[in-house]
């Protein structure tokens, strides 16, 4: 899916250990509440672990996200490593 230039300045939340550490991506939700995006990995995380970027500094980081890009929010995508494909849910 190729992202408009408006929705690749869209601002997300990941974790320092995403960003940083390069830890997988395993876990995206998209937040009805807010219309949100976050992205993590396996590890557990307090508040001051996370971070805001842009929408593309995450597809940078790992562009299968793009496979989950029309997930609609009230929706997650999760997967067991980043070479399994994405499965999607509805939040519950």
């Amino acid at each position: 899916m190729k992202i408009s230039r408006k929705m690749s300045n869209t601002a997300v939340i990941t974790t320092k250990f995403v960003l940083f550490y390069k830890s997988d991506i395993l876990f995206v939700y998209h937040y009805l509440d807010d219309n949100m995006w976050q992205f993590s990995g396996k590890e557990k995380c307090n508040d001051e672990d996370y971070r805001v970027v842009s929408l593309e500094e995450m597809i940078q980081l790992d562009n299968s996200i793009n496979e989950i890009l029309h997930m609609l929010p009230g929706y997650y995508a999760y997967r067991e490593n980043k070479n399994e494909k994405w499965k999607v849910e509805l939040i519950k």
